[in-house]
C-alpha cells in the first residue's frame, strides 16, 4: 500500500522481564477516583457514574526525560494504577472482568492543570489539558500471570526525594472490574488498551529540573525528569 507520507510507528511498551512488547492501542482514563484528590480538587467525592477520557495513544512515553509542556504555568503529577487489556470485549460484567486483563502498569497522568481548570469552567473537555504530547509515562507491563490481580496495595509518589502521594490502590471511589464494566458500556475494549485509573491525593505542580518516581506495590517505579521545553 501506498501512503502520500510514511505513516507513524506503532506506540509500545515493554513487557517486564520479557523480549515482548505490549502495543497501544487506546488510552483511556479514570478522573475523580480517590475521595481525597476529589476534595483537594474543591469537588465532593460522591459515587457519580465514572468520570472518564482520553488520551492519544502516542502520548505513551516510556523513556525517562519529559519536556516541560507549551501553554502552561502550572504543570501537575499524578501517579496511578494502569491496567493493560488483553482481549476484546463489550458490556463485560464485573465478576468477569479478570479474563480481559493482560496486566498492569505504574502510570503518570501528566496534566496541564490551568488548562482543564479553565476548560471546566467553561464546560468544555478537558483534551487541551490532559491529552497532549508526553503526557503519559509508564512502567513496563506487568503480566497478571506473574503480579496476581491488583485490587490493593500502595501507590507513592516522591518528588526530588520529597514524599508527595501514598495511598493505598483499595482507596479507589471505582475499583478496578467496576471501571472495565463500565468502560465496556461505552466502547468495544480491544487488546492493547490501557486504562490509567485514577490518581490519590498529592498532586502539586512541577518545574523543569524536578525528578518524580512512582511506584506501585507488586509492580516497582517508573521514574522521571522533567526537562526544558521543545
Amino acid at each position: 500500500m501506498k501512503y502520500v507520507f510514511e505513516p507513524p510507528g506503532l506506540t509500545s511498551i515493554p513487557v517486564a522481564n520479557s523480549a515482548q512488547e505490549f502495543p497501544v492501542h487506546r488510552v483511556y482514563c479514570v478522573g475523580k477516583n480517590y475521595a481525597e484528590h476529589v476534595r483537594e480538587m474543591g469537588l465532593d467525592p460522591k459515587r457519580d457514574p465514572p468520570c472518564f477520557f482520553m488520551k492519544p495513544a502516542d502520548a505513551i512515553v516510556t523513556t525517562g526525560q519529559i519536556p516541560y509542556p507549551p501553554g502552561t504555568s502550572n504543570y501537575h503529577y499524578e501517579a496511578e494504577l494502569v491496567i493493560a487489556i488483553g482481549k476484546q470485549g463489550s458490556n463485560i460484567l464485573a465478576e468477569d472482568v479478570m479474563s480481559y486483563i493482560y496486566g498492569y502498569a505504574v502510570g503518570f497522568d501528566m496534566t496541564r492543570r490551568d488548562l482543564q481548570i479553565s476548560s471546566g469552567k467553561l464546560g468544555y473537555p478537558w483534551e487541551t489539558g490532559k491529552g497532549f504530547d508526553y503526557s503519559a509515562p509508564v512502567s513496563s507491563v506487568y503480566p497478571l500471570s506473574d503480579v496476581g490481580r491488583i485490587d490493593s496495595g500502595r501507590i507513592a509518589l516522591t518528588v526530588n526525594g520529597e514524599p508527595r502521594q501514598d495511598s493505598d490502590i483499595s482507596d479507589m471511589i471505582w475499583k478496578n472490574h467496576e471501571i472495565i464494566s463500565e468502560l465496556s458500556r461505552l466502547y468495544i475494549l480491544q487488546p492493547g488498551d490501557l486504562i490509567f485509573t485514577g490518581t490519590p491525593a498529592g498532586v502539586g505542580a512541577v518545574v523543569p529540573g524536578d525528578k518524580l518516581v512512582a511506584s506501585i506495590e507488586k509492580l516497582g517505579e517508573v521514574a522521571i525528569e522533567i526537562v526544558e521545553p521543545l
